[in-house]
C-alpha cells in the first residue's frame, strides 16, 4: 500500500489494492482537503508507518490522524459504508448553555453534510453565528469511494453520534471509517 503516500496528495484522495485473490490487500488514504499536498503526503506516510509499526500482523487497520485517514482490509470495502469502526474525540471544555447549543451544532453539521454529498471532494466546511462575539465552526467529509448518497447517509448517521460522545462539549469530532465530522468554537480549518 506504499502509493498511497504519493498517489493522495495531488487530490487528497486514493485508494488501491495489491496482491491476489485471497491474498489481496485493498487500502485508502484519505486528507483533509484544506491542507497542503506537502502536509497530506507528510501525515499518510506517518499514519501508514504507525500502522506498519503497531499492527504488523494485522490484516487491517485503520488510523486518523488531524489532517488524514489510512486504512487497509484484506476485504473489500470500497464504496461501502463503514459501520464498524467509530472513534469520538470531545473537548474538555463545557459550554454554558448546552440545551441551546447541541442543536446548533447538530443544524450546522446537516446543513453541512447535505452539502458536502454534492461536493465532488465531499468535504465541506462553515460557520454558524452563536450570538455577538462568537463563531461556532463546522467541518465534514467523507471518503470519495462512496456514492454522494452514501456520503449523506454515512454523515448524518455520524451527526446522530454526537450527543453520545460530545454532548455540552466546546469541540467534538465523530470519525467513521468512511466519514467524518468536527466542530469547534474555535477556527481549526483552512478558509
Amino acid at each position: 500500500m506504499g502509493d498511497l503516500s504519493y498517489k493522495t496528495p495531488p487530490s487528497g484522495f486514493s485508494f488501491s489494492s495489491v496482491g491476489v485473490k485471497q491474498y489481496q490487500t485493498y487500502g485508502l488514504a484519505l486528507c483533509r482537503a484544506d491542507v497542503t499536498d506537502i502536509d497530506c503526503g507528510a501525515c499518510v506516510i506517518e499514519a501508514s508507518s504507525k500502522i506498519r509499526k503497531y499492527c504488523p500482523n494485522n490484516k487491517g487497520a485503520i488510523t486518523w490522524y488531524e489532517n488524514s485517514q489510512v486504512k487497509y482490509s484484506p476485504s473489500n470495502f470500497f464504496g461501502q459504508i463503514d459501520k464498524q469502526n467509530v472513534i469520538y474525540a470531545w473537548s474538555n471544555q463545557n459550554v454554558s448553555d448546552p440545551t441551546s447549543f447541541n442543536p446548533k451544532v447538530r443544524k450546522l453539521l446537516k446543513e453541512l453534510a447535505n452539502q458536502a454529498s454534492e461536493n465532488p471532494k465531499m468535504y465541506m466546511t462553515g460557520t454558524l453565528k452563536l450570538d455577538e462575539s462568537r463563531n461556532l465552526y463546522g467541518l465534514v467529509q467523507c471518503t470519495r469511494d462512496l456514492s454522494g448518497i452514501d456520503c449523506n447517509k454515512c454523515l448524518h448517521d455520524a451527526i446522530k453520534r454526537q450527543s453520545d460522545c460530545c454532548d455540552g462539549k466546546q469541540g467534538g469530532r465523530v470519525m467513521t471509517g468512511s466519514c467524518n465530522f468536527r466542530y469547534d468554537i474555535s477556527t481549526f480549518f483552512h478558509a
